[in-house]
């Protein structure tokens, strides 16, 4: 396991990587997200929209989208807003 940030470590499991983000509130399990949905995550929470990020990541707007409602079903969050405040650094 390999810390990428406070909240973040990357693991090997089943020959994937994967992104597992510490979800930072008492009794809530962590979650992982695939690399896919961790490259997303990061560029909405920078701002990107969904065209942006498909253009990025040679992916449509749909695909995205589909990722990002992962990503927010996975951390609990109901925005993009709430993404960027979680992501940005504390």
């Amino acid at each position: 396991m390999k810390a990428v940030r406070p909240h973040q470590h990357e693991i090997d499991f089943a020959g994937a990587r994967y992104t597992v983000i510490c979800v930072p509130w008492p009794g809530a399990e962590p979650v992982a997200l695939t690399a896919a949905e961790t490259a997303v995550a990061r560029l909405a929470a920078a701002g990107l929209s969904n065209a942006e990020i498909g253009r990025r990541r040679g992916s449509t707007p749909r695909t995205v989208a589909n990722q990002m409602a992962a990503v927010l079903r996975k951390l609990g969050l109901g925005s993009r807003h709430q993404l960027a405040a979680w992501w940005s650094p504390k």
